[in-house]
């Protein structure tokens, strides 16, 4: 499935929405499922649907693989009916499916519970490094490090990015990231794939110039990431993935590549990753776990700065793009 968060107008003002995307449209799950209860007898659809696939992102991934196992059932039983408007609302007059033009899609999982974002990609590693004048320390082999994020600072597909007035050098950064499904700690690597919930790009927006200055002193980075992270546009279960470690990432400023990379050259694997975090440290349904920059996937290492108007572009194979233009206020 391609989950979504989208959102809606209505009289009572912007409502947001669980959502399945589908080449045609966006089913909302929620509804769906209620539709498919009542047709089943059910006295309370709406109230069951609600606890087996709840109308937003974080509620649904708490239900962990019950809630997941619903949504798929759901969208095998009315997909088609949905998308040729044989169905087209529920009980109380709901609407079941929408046109991508008709709805704001916003990052599907707008509020995770934490941001961990890792070091997995060595050749930005080294670049990084380099940089700084500096080696790579042999720490880096041993374990895959990380940094927590600002998790309350999310944005989605096609949103405006800030530029922070604190920052001369203003950065994207390539990223694939995985959002976890189950709760667990402890975790061992060879059952931490049952653990990933889905995949989504991520923006890793950085201020350089802060940056520096806050790895100069080892602590951090904080005040240069915090200020926004872009996720998005939909998260994309495993089956629909494959192999993660084998998708095509690319970057385009204003419509010109940039860069180009693959997750096959991250050092890690996100099985790694979720061991690794989940030692003493329990891990919760919507937590967002970054890879890291894929190699050349930052302007840091070109030595090419966006601007004020650019759009950004992120995409990554059997996912999407995701969208963003750079604003000064």
């Amino acid at each position: 499935m391609y989950l979504v968060t989208f959102e809606v107008t209505t009289p009572v003002g912007r409502k947001r929405r669980l959502g399945a995307q589908t080449d045609k449209g966006i089913i909302d799950l929620n509804f769906a499922c209620a539709y498919q209860l009542k047709k089943a007898g059910q006295a309370q659809p709406y109230r069951i649907a609600d606890a087996f696939v709840p109308a937003d992102m974080l509620s649904f991934l708490q239900g962990e693989k019950n809630s997941m196992l619903r949504a798929q059932e759901v969208l095998a039983a009315l997909k088609a009916d949905l998308e040729s408007e044989k169905v087209t609302s529920g009980e109380e007059g709901e609407r079941l499916f929408y046109r991508l033009d008709e709805v704001k899609l916003k990052a599907p999982l707008p509020s995770p519970t934490s941001l961990r974002d890792f070091y997995t990609f060595e050749q930005h590693v080294k670049k990084a490094f380099e940089l700084r004048g500096e080696p790579v320390p042999p720490e880096w082999y041993e374990m895959p490090v990380y940094y927590k994020g600002n998790h309350q600072s999310i944005i989605g597909p096609d949103d405006e990015v800030t530029w922070p007035g604190f920052t001369e050098k203003f950065d994207y950064e390539l990223e694939l990231a995985c959002i976890i499904g189950k709760k667990g700690k402890n975790i061992p690597e060879e059952k931490a794939g049952d653990y990933i919930a889905g995949f989504t790009v991520m923006n890793d927006f950085s201020a350089r110039d802060i940056q520096k200055k806050e790895m100069k002193v080892r602590l951090g980075p904080a005040k240069s990431k915090d200020f926004a992270t872009a996720l998005g546009p939909v998260l994309a279960t495993p089956d629909e993935i494959g192999n993660p470690h084998r998708l095509k990432m690319t970057a385009r400023i204003n419509g010109e590549v940039w860069s180009e990379g693959n997750s096959e050259k991250m050092y890690y694997t996100f099985e790694q990753m979720i061991a690794f975090a989940s030692k003493e440290e329990t891990l919760y349904p919507g937590d967002v776990l970054g890879s890291g920059t894929v190699g050349g996937g930052s302007g840091l290492e070109l030595d090419r700065w966006v601007k004020p108007g650019d759009i950004i572009e992120l995409e990554i194979d059997k996912i999407g793009i995701l969208r963003n233009r750079v604003v000064k206020k």
